[in-house]
């Protein structure tokens, strides 16, 4: 008897979960203006790792001048 409650359960839990990540899937507005502001979310974070990399290598060339 408890088995049939435990599958109950467990299909109740997997449509709560199927039902969430649905609800986050789903994109609202105009395909073209969500493209343009993926692309320049992807652009800044491509800058921030560029300058990083750059703060970097200017720590790194410091550091040897330093010895």
């Amino acid at each position: 008897m408890a088995r049939g409650n435990q599958r109950e359960l467990a299909r109740q839990k997997n449509l709560k979960k199927q039902q969430e990540s649905g609800k986050n899937q789903k994109k609202q507005g105009d395909p073209k203006k969500r493209m343009e502001s993926d692309a320049e979310i992807l652009r800044q974070k491509q800058q921030a790792a560029n300058e990083r990399k750059e703060k970097e290598r200017l720590e790194k060339l410091a550091a040897e001048k330093r010895r």
